[in-house]
């Protein structure tokens, strides 16, 4: 049982969903809550990400959710997807490997768990986990040249790296058959695998990043360009994957 929020998002969260159902009345099928926010590892750095599942989506009714949301993700940095149930499957196989990640971690607010039959098919999550990959070496490449030189915008960048860094992780271990585990036990079960150190410390560094929104100095530069190299690792191991 994951531990209760704390109460500031909490009561952000029963706000927006309530207004959420004011909103779109009976056409609001589900109210479900998913990453770090799900299984109690928020840090200052996290999103909160709400799905909000629809029997049908239309402008009009949306119209009246816009104040609630700026005001949502100005406090808690609310995010969220507007989902119709006739998308969801698409969805799951389109995005297999965020869809998996929230199979295995979400927690429903409102309404029946749409989760509870959804499944991703093996290639699907496969083929979706080298795009996802590949795009997250092509972006840390930018963010290299963009942000090296400015120690606080890159501990920013080694902190938005975790998430998909972990997902990764935990969906490569999924495919290998391997028991379930969180996305940073599984990077750091790959990390292990590689034998390199100052790997593990580029990890502890991510953590700290997300954690605290900061890092002592000289720690982000080695750091980042130790997530490129995982990232690199993780990519290549996806590819030689069947």
């Amino acid at each position: 049982m994951p531990p209760p929020l704390p109460e500031e998002i909490q009561r952000h969260l029963d706000v927006f969903v309530a207004a959420a159902q004011n909103a779109f009345g009976a056409n609001l099928a589900a109210a479900v809550l998913f990453g770090s926010a799900a299984d109690g590892q928020l840090r200052a750095t996290s999103d909160v990400n709400l799905l909000l599942l629809l029997k049908r989506f239309t402008p009009q009714a949306a119209d009246a959710l816009r104040s609630p949301l700026r005001l949502a993700h100005a406090a808690i940095d609310l995010q969220v997807m507007f989902l119709q149930e006739n998308e969801l499957a698409d969805a799951a196989d389109a995005f297999a490997v965020k869809f998996a990640d929230i199979i295995a971690r979400h927690r429903v607010l409102l309404g029946n768990n749409p989760f509870a039959s959804l499944h991703t098919s093996r290639d699907a999550v496969l083929r979706r986990l080298r795009q996802v990959l590949l795009n997250q070496q092509l972006r840390m490449r930018e963010r290299y040249l963009l942000l090296s030189v400015n120690e606080e915008q890159l501990a920013g960048a080694i902190a938005d790296a975790a998430g998909p860094l972990r997902s990764a992780a935990a969906s490569l271990a999924q495919l290998e058959g391997k028991p379930a585990l969180s996305g940073k036990q599984a990077l750091e079960a790959f990390v292990d695998q590689l034998g390199e150190p100052s790997l593990h410390a580029a990890l502890q560094a991510m953590s700290t990043a997300r954690e605290t929104a900061r890092l002592a100095p000289g720690q982000a530069l080695p750091a980042f360009t130790g997530l490129m190299t995982i990232t690199e690792h993780l990519r290549e191991h996806a590819e030689t994957m069947r």
